[in-house]
């Protein structure tokens, strides 16, 4: 027995190995409107042609705000509600191409904003909530966006650099702009402005849609530009990995700051006519139970720091909700800890099918899917229509149980078209001739399954051998004691790296020597002689994305002493 988890069902992709061999991307274009003549546009395409059929009046999403109302939108308000917006914004200046960024917490008017924007031919960028002035404006000044929508509060943090802001025309509040300066607009004034029947404006497979600001190790981060091609993995990746139903709810936890929220959390099951649930707040185990609940949700696409948060709420917390209708969970964002996935199957009833992809590949490209077994720790298996692979720095593809770097061969219809004003990084992942190259390091197994190692410069080079980090932190969380773990390769004379790990430790657990000897103990006997953390530190709490990626080089660098780079995608 290896530890597979055999399927539950075929799924949306009933044959793996059938659909990877028959698939082509051009048997996906029929799934749209645009097909038959309509408007090339993802705002047509998720909303308005809903709105032209029986979905008109099914309810395209259901808002939870913080103090837990609801606010409910159909297919029908939708589109008009965005046709308002997009009209709205021609009137305030905007045309085909402009950025306007999207400032908000999850309220119905983000939604609205980032599809309104598609709409009229801009480019939404949309933004976390939690981002300060300064990485507001590094973002702001990179792309010149000439439009903001943003509500009271954020609008405040913002004064600081509102002179510095030289390019944005306007600020659209949602919310009282009673106080704010001359260049404000209220969100319900341009919606009056605008007319509901406004026509999304046809657009090229290539034109941008939306811009996502990644973080990066070093320099300000980097503005990528999906296209509206991006549309028909999207699609496809809703539909296969996240089995998604046009009559299923859907939850995705994903801020739309983070590639996720919006490819699969807004635009990918809009295109099925989905109906999306989405939270205002923050985490809280009982309230996100209580939301499955409550709108008996089908599909629940999260991240493993979340899970892993869930575990730590304890399980008996679990037994307190009615989760009958949930049938699939995702999780994406970081790699799955195998640990993750047997508690899901042991605790929630359910398995959870890991995926992998980056704000540059635009929709999931590798996955678990239902009609597969799980292998846990494994990404899975690339989805029909991409093809993956594990090479060397040369582009030649290594043997399987070789680590080398994970590329993707060119042209899946959701890869990035650009990085803003950077062309020389953009050419940057292509370098290898006839690949892509992710900057992740894996290798596949016999099986055709890909496992993750760390990004490149996460590897540890201990004694001569390389260590993935995330090996050695998904066994450091099997441990009772342990919530969370980050590992990162500290500089030593004799072996080269070895290997230190920070550990935040469950409620109730006293940290304390003999508790690092009996943690260090417990990874020695799973795991390689040389891959056992030599040093433990115990820290209250771990540097996170908002999206909840451990940031293993502001470790490194705390370690070092070395500048620890962008950190404007800090979670506070």
């Amino acid at each position: 027995m290896d530890g597979r988890i055999p399927p539950l069902g075929p799924g949306n992709l009933e044959d793996f190995t059938a659909t990877s061999r028959e698939f082509t991307w051009a048997s996906v274009d029929r799934e749209f409107a645009w097909s038959a003549g309509g408007s090339y546009n993802v705002a047509a395409e998720a909303i308005d042609r809903h709105a032209q059929n029986w979905r008109r009046n099914k309810i395209a999403l259901y808002s939870v705000q913080a103090g837990g109302e609801v606010r409910k939108l159909t297919f029908g308000e939708m589109a008009e509600l965005t046709g308002r917006f997009a009209s709205g914004l021609e009137r305030l200046g905007a045309v085909k191409g402009d950025r306007v960024f999207v400032y908000l917490d999850r309220k119905p008017e983000l939604y609205i904003a980032i599809v309104g924007i598609a709409k009229m031919g801009g480019i939404a960028g949309p933004l976390f909530s939690a981002l300060g002035p300064e990485a507001f404006k590094d973002r702001a000044l990179d792309c010149g966006a000439s439009i903001i929508v943003t509500s009271p509060y954020l609008y405040r943090r913002l004064e600081p650099v509102l002179d510095d802001l030289v390019n944005v025309k306007r600020f659209i509040i949602v919310g009282d702009d009673e106080g704010l300066d001359g260049r404000t607009v209220r969100f319900d004034e341009v919606l009056e402005s605008g007319d509901p029947g406004y026509q999304a404006v046809n657009m090229a497979p290539t034109d941008p849609y939306i811009i996502h600001y990644t973080s990066g190790s070093t320099g300000k981060p980097k503005g990528v530009l999906l296209g509206h091609r991006a549309m028909i993995q999207q699609l496809m990746g809703c539909r296969y990995v996240a089995d998604l139903r046009e009559d299923d709810t859907y939850w995705c936890t994903a801020d739309p700051g983070w590639v996720t929220g919006t490819s699969v959390g807004i635009f990918g099951p809009w295109y099925l006519g989905t109906s999306l649930v989405s939270y205002e707040g923050r985490f809280d185990a009982r309230v996100w139970y209580s939301i499955i609940e409550r709108f008996k949700v089908n599909v629940w696409f999260t991240a493993p720091t979340a899970l892993r948060m869930l575990m730590r709420a304890g399980n008996d917390v679990v037994k307190e909700y009615d989760l009958s209708g949930l049938r699939h969970v995702c999780s994406a964002g970081e790699p799955l800890n195998p640990e993750v996935v047997r508690w899901g199957l042991d605790v929630l009833g359910r398995r959870i099918h890991d995926n992998w992809w980056q704000t540059e590949t635009g929709a999931p490209c590798i996955s678990n899917f239902r009609c597969m077994d799980i292998k846990p720790g494994s990404m899975g298996r690339p989805i029909p229509g991409v093809v993956a692979a594990i090479v060397d720095e040369n582009g030649l593809e290594v043997a399987p149980g070789t680590f080398g770097f994970l590329a993707l061969r060119p042209g899946w219809p959701s890869m990035m078209i650009g990085i803003w004003r950077n062309t020389p990084k953009f050419k940057e992942y292509f370098d290898v001739p006839g690949w892509y190259i992710s900057g992740d390091q894996a290798y596949r197994d016999e099986d055709g399954y890909f496992w993750f190692l760390g990004r490149a410069d996460d590897v540890i080079k201990t004694s001569g051998e390389r260590l993935g980090p995330f090996e050695v932190e998904s066994a450091l969380i099997e441990h009772p004691a342990v919530a969370e773990a980050g590992v990162i390769g500290k500089p030593d004379e004799l072996r080269g790296e070895i290997v230190k790990a920070f550990i935040t430790l469950r409620p109730g657990v006293v940290p304390s020597e003999r508790l690092k000897a009996e943690i260090t103990v417990f990874v020695k006997t799973r795991l390689a002689y040389y891959a056992y953390p030599r040093e433990i530190e115990f820290v209250e709490t771990l540097p996170k994305t908002r999206s909840g990626k451990i940031m293993r080089r502001v470790l490194k660098a705390m370690e070092t002493g070395q500048p620890p780079g962008d950190l404007t995608m800090l979670d506070e």
